[in-house]
């Protein structure tokens, strides 16, 4: 299935996180990958098709010098997926392992 068959088949909310996730700084594209199928080429085609040229520069300028970005080169030591503090925004109270 060819990149834009894949974007064009998620729901729009689906796309919103698929943003969002991107955004992140300390969220990998092998993140997203398990999360909604989509390799790193297909999220940046994602990012040109959704975002307006201007933001579409600035994020592509911030990812491209992130290691944290890519699992393999990532200092990060934990392999979350999510903000340390995420239990206390959702008012999660259940520990999840």
């Amino acid at each position: 299935m060819k990149a834009t068959e894949k974007i064009l088949l998620l729901p729009p909310d689906d796309v919103n996180r698929v943003i969002e996730m991107a955004w992140e700084d300390r969220t990998p594209f092998d993140a997203i990958e398990a999360q909604f199928g989509l390799v790193e080429q297909e999220v940046i085609t994602l990012m040109r098709r959704e975002l307006k040229a201007a933001s579409w520069r600035r994020w592509r300028e911030r990812v491209q010098g992130r290691s944290t970005k890519h699992a393999a080169l990532s200092e990060v030591g934990d392999t979350r997926f999510r903000c340390s503090r995420q239990r206390g925004i959702s008012q999660n109270k259940v520990s999840k392992r």
